[in-house]
């Protein structure tokens, strides 16, 4: 069996017939092209359309889908929607992406909006080069190291530091957009934040999935009256097939599009923010803790360009996010690893029955995720080329046993340079992750060849459960993601608290060339299993001989060294049953994490990919689909 690194090599010759470029786009997508974001093209700029219905309730919700022309993946069909209408107008890859990013705003708020942050990689097809941005949240300068402690020195109770102004960091996600704008885009920031505008204006058509995310969240909604009037209405949860229309939220970005991000930074908005981390407004009888945020943080805050982070894998180059993302770190060190554990068997993994690749992946992401949650944080220091060098990895995998588990949690590694001999994998600390859920994940490719692996998030569902009053967002819980105290105690640890610093974060937006070329992008949501899900993507469609498609629905397992999961089809089936005799440590969970691809098999075909049934379902789509 032929390798999928080996298959893409003889691909990229490959002659490819342009098919007739005829756009694709629904009759109820919003039109970014015109100022006021007109529907159809039926209202003139400057003139308020009239309503017809929700935004998108047409749209099928579709997994994959092959053509040219340019490409998206991500979980909402609304969303695509609005980055394939950038894309057929003549947007570029960024463009679509911060365009379809605002919609998700609207569609998924509970994952993600202005109220984050996120990471971004980027490919520029005219000067070969990936790129990547910071946009994570930072900390209040009123944050320290004792932020979340109690007076008796013991951690504050998670959930009560979730849902509180205190687990608030200095949003991301409005710079974010300028900046991949005016480094990469060809549109303006109002004309990309119109669609999302008109969806907000018009209302879109609530699903299950977003009724039930809602209904779990109701309870710590409840707490806050401006959450609880947005999607608590009457004081239920919004229910399958109520339109959910947000004003708030319609005149938020209108404010952004006519004031640009200052409004958000210098002006009414971060007010807003400000005075709802420092005195949330609850209902009568709760209390929560108060944050320290200022506008001088919201005045100072930067989206901080980075090196990515690269490492080989099959001839291929990965690239990723580096700190404070313990994503592109873990995700390459889990290629390596397996790599090396190939190398130790002589049996590479296109070869290999299940059970074996997915023990060699639950050892190898075992022994990442130790590491990550050692080693990477916002600081200076961290030891990222060693981390994902070779002559580390044939460290850590010399001690992996083909035949059982390694006991869990795994020590964490040394990558000092200086590489022992092998000798059996030791036993180690518990560390804790509080990376949550609440992240949305889009993949981009655009007709030059320009593609983005964009991940955005507020963290967890709901984020910190607080809506400013009068604007329609939901603010992010990052902060949470810091260890409230350090793990050993007596021994400092690189991901505490502290004042303008960033939490780190497991988001894994990653992009893969050959000779120069991207083949494939790919990311993920689902918190500390994000490293997980795309590793595994990765992995079967570069060595499964899985179609982009199969390898982003396969059943997942997710091994990270303090926690194990496998999703009920995996667990329940024999290859779960031999994982577990081997002494794989697993749990069965519903599901891990929502994922999105596009590969790039020849020149101008894109293949795009997302979930099929997890979290309702994705939606891939192409300018120019092949039939």
């Amino acid at each position: 069996m032929m390798s999928r690194a080996g298959a893409i090599a003889s691909a990229l010759a490959l002659p490819l017939a342009l098919l007739p470029a005829v756009a694709q786009a629904s009759p109820t997508s919003p039109d970014h092209t015109t100022p006021s974001g007109v529907v159809d093209g039926r209202t003139r700029p400057g003139h308020t359309a009239p309503e017809r219905g929700p935004v998108g309730h047409r749209l099928p919700k579709t997994a994959t889908m092959t053509g040219s022309g340019g490409a998206v993946a991500s979980v909402d069909p609304v969303a695509s929607q609005v980055a394939i209408d950038v894309l057929a107008k003549g947007g570029t890859a960024a463009d679509a992406a911060v365009a379809a990013t605002a919609a998700l705003n609207v569609v998924e708020p509970y994952a993600t909006g202005m109220g984050g942050g996120g990471f971004f990689v980027h490919y520029d097809a005219h000067t070969k080069k990936v790129e990547t941005l910071d946009g994570r949240e930072t900390a209040p300068r009123s944050v320290t190291p004792t932020t979340f402690v109690e007076p008796d020195g013991t951690p504050m109770d998670f959930d009560k530091a979730v849902n509180s102004g205190l687990s608030v960091g200095v949003p991301g996600t409005p710079a974010m957009w300028q900046e991949i704008l005016d480094r990469w885009g060809r549109r303006s920031l109002s004309e990309m934040l119109a669609p999302a505008q008109r969806i907000a204006d018009r209302g879109f058509v609530v699903d299950e999935a977003f009724s039930t995310a809602t209904t779990e969240n109701a309870e710590r909604f409840s707490k806050f009256p401006a959450t609880a009037a947005v999607f608590l209405p009457g004081g239920k949860p919004v229910q399958p097939g109520h339109v959910l229309r947000q004003p708030d939220l319609a005149r938020t970005f209108g404010m952004l599009r006519h004031d640009g991000v200052d409004a958000f930074y210098r002006g009414p908005i971060g007010k807003a923010v400000v005075e709802t981390v420092r005195r949330p407004a609850t209902a009568p009888g709760v209390a929560v803790p108060r944050g320290g945020m200022t506008m001088r943080d919201l005045r100072t805050y930067r989206v901080l360009p980075k090196k990515p982070v690269v490492s080989s894998y099959r001839g291929l180059d990965v690239y990723g996010m580096p700190a404070p993302s313990g994503g592109g770190i873990a995700v390459a060190e889990i290629l390596e690893l397996v790599e090396q554990s190939e190398k130790r068997t002589g049996v590479p993994l296109s070869r290999t029955d299940d059970v074996q690749y997915l023990h060699r992946f639950a050892e190898a992401s075992a022994a990442a995720f130790a590491d990550r949650n050692r080693w990477v944080a916002d600081v200076v220091g961290v030891p990222t080329d060693e981390l994902v060098s070779e002559a580390y990895a044939a460290e850590r995998a010399c001690g992996f046993d083909a035949s059982k588990a390694a006991p869990r949690p795994v020590a964490v590694g040394q990558p000092d340079g200086t590489y022992a001999p092998c000798g059996p994998i030791a036993a180690g600390r518990p560390g804790t992750v509080h990376d949550g859920a609440s992240t949305t994940h889009l993949t981009v490719a655009d007709k030059w060849g320009d593609v983005v692996s964009y991940t955005s998030t507020i963290e967890q569902f709901g984020g910190s459960g607080m809506v400013v009053p009068g604007y329609g967002f939901l603010l992010n819980n990052q902060l949470t993601d810091f260890e409230f105290v350090p793990p050993t105690k007596g021994v400092p640890h690189p991901n505490l608290p502290g004042p303008g610093k960033r939490p780190r974060s497991s988001i894994s937006p990653t992009i893969v060339l050959k000779d120069g070329r991207p083949v494939l992008a790919v990311g993920a949501a689902g918190g500390a299993t994000i490293i997980t899900t795309t590793s595994q993507i990765l992995l079967g469609y570069l060595d499964r001989d899985l179609t982009l498609v199969g390898a982003v629905n396969a059943p997942r397992l997710s091994s990270r060294n303090t926690d194990a999961g496998a999703e009920p089809r995996l667990y329940d089936s024999s290859t779960g049953e031999a994982l577990r005799g081997m002494g794989q440590p697993m749990t069965s969970v519903p599901a891990l994490g929502r994922a999105t691809a596009i590969a790039m098999p020849a020149r101008g075909v894109f293949v795009a990919a997302a979930e099929r049934t997890r979290g309702g379902g994705g939606s891939a789509m192409v300018v120019r689909p092949r039939h």
